[in-house]
């Protein structure tokens, strides 16, 4: 069994990550990248501009 070793920087950084706000682009811009990616084959990118949209269009899980 291995355990997992962080660096100081590394938890740093996800701190920092987790107090800055990232706004989303618009759902459309999103949409238009899923597209272009769909178009190129990009299945990261599919999977990536997919997960935006949803996130942008609800922003809360779970309500209604």
């Amino acid at each position: 069994m291995t355990a997992l070793v962080r660096r100081p920087t590394e938890r740093a950084a996800i701190r920092a990550a987790a107090r800055s706000a990232r706004p989303l682009p618009p759902v459309e811009c999103l949409l238009e990248a899923l597209v272009l990616a769909r178009r190129t084959g990009d299945r990261e990118g599919m999977t990536l501009a997919a997960h935006r949209a949803v996130r942008a269009a609800a922003p809360e899980v779970g309500t209604p």
